[in-house]
């Protein structure tokens, strides 16, 4: 308690420097420490297995922290978390980045040919696939001044997440050939926070609208 309310006296420039610190810390040591295992031997009887899996379940982990930074700021009023959901989207994209280079330098041994039946034959390799396409154009746009270039569209393309992350589900779900607890929670932790960004922007518009209603009716 003494800590929290200590960090809540910190300024705010501050703060976004401790959270940014702390996800650069909490991304890269786990994906080090994945790769530094998987070169010395350490990751168990199938090495490719667990590293592919590692890393798509760390992008689809900071999606999740993505699409809940919004709610949770407005919610306790914590304005300075905004500062932070670009940089846990783009690490979402280097997992997405690491997750796809896995596949196809370990498990299919860059031969593309091959990528190219398995995307055709196996719809969750197709949809994995077009949600990193999004991914990518995500990241892209996420430099100030190609959003500044955008203008109202950027936030058009940006609404892409929750397309994105639905993909993902799916994608983690279908790739699972018998074990799915795992993946059935995440398609519901999923459906949660994709419902609760919902029902919150429906307040926020009630909320606009009824603020824009009783200043007309005081005059202003």
């Amino acid at each position: 308690m003494a800590m929290a309310s200590l960090f809540i006296k910190v300024p705010t420039k501050y703060k976004i420097f401790i959270l940014k610190s702390l996800i650069h810390f909490f991304a890269l040591l786990p994906l080090i420490n994945l790769y530094y295992l998987a070169v010395n031997d350490n990751l168990g009887a199938d090495p490719v297995e667990a590293v592919i899996h590692f890393t798509g379940i760390g992008a689809f982990n900071l999606l999740l922290l993505t699409l809940a930074v919004s709610p949770l700021a407005k919610r306790f009023k914590f304005g300075y978390f905004m500062n932070v959901r670009r940089l846990l989207g783009l690490y979402a994209f280097a997992y997405a980045l690491c997750h796809l280079f896995n596949f196809v330098a370990f498990d299919l041994q860059f031969n593309f040919n091959l990528l190219v039946d398995e995307i055709i034959k196996r719809p969750y390799i197709t949809i994995g696939l077009t949600a990193f396409i999004l991914l990518t154009a995500l990241a892209v746009t996420s430099v100030n001044k190609i959003r500044r270039r955008m203008g109202k569209s950027w936030q058009k393309l940006h609404n892409l997440n929750y397309l994105i992350i639905l993909l993902v589900a799916v994608h983690f779900y279908w790739s699972v050939k018998s074990e799915i607890i795992e993946p059935g929670i995440y398609i519901l932790i999923t459906l949660f926070l994709l419902l609760f960004r919902v029902k919150f922007k429906q307040f926020r518009v009630h909320k606009n609208k009824s603020s824009s209603i009783k200043n007309v009716g005081n005059g202003h």
